[in-house]
């Protein structure tokens, strides 16, 4: 366990989050707003209970949530709201056990639920350095040819003795 009050042990996580709001809005706006509960910033594990009315919610890095949280996460909408998620699957970091990603399911689960809406992005999407697309278009070639070189005759994989980790964008 971290040392502090919950504040301190999360503020390394939400780091990536309070950069991306200092660019949007300024310090001092985004701490006025923060401070004022304009904004509110939550662990998704605090959500629980919660319900969520004339709000615009985001769940940042959803391919670390399990089915169970994702579920707990949409049924916290209320009236007058929005729900933005955003993740990336093929940078799941749950550990080994700990179940499925909550966004791989969600696609198949809410297809077809009126209002509901899935965007996907590519490397041109990517808002970073120049090199950045062409990096994430070099690991989807990678996956790409990994995935035909694992098919063996009539598309079945083929067993391999070495296990090496895929690498992730």
């Amino acid at each position: 366990f971290l040392p502090g009050d919950l504040l301190e042990k999360v503020n390394p996580y939400l780091k990536p989050l309070y950069d991306a709001f200092y660019t949007l809005l300024g310090p001092d706006r985004f701490r006025m707003w923060r401070d004022t509960d304009v904004l509110e910033i939550v662990p998704l594990a605090y959500m629980r209970g919660r319900t969520f009315e004339d709000a615009f919610i985001i769940l940042d890095e959803a391919q670390n949530t399990t089915p169970e949280q994702m579920k707990m996460f949409l049924t916290r909408l209320g009236f007058g709201s929005r729900v933005v998620i955003t993740g990336d699957v093929t940078q799941i970091d749950l550990p080994e056990g700990r179940g499925r990603s909550g966004l791989r399911d969600v696609r198949a689960i809410l297809e077809g639920v009126p209002d509901v809406a899935f965007v996907e992005l590519d490397s041109v999407d990517v808002v970073r350095h120049r090199i950045v697309q062409e990096i994430v278009d070099a690991y989807e070639r990678w996956d790409a040819q990994e995935q035909a070189s694992q098919a063996g005759p009539g598309g079945a994989p083929q067993r391999h003795t070495s296990h090496r980790a895929k690498p992730r964008r």
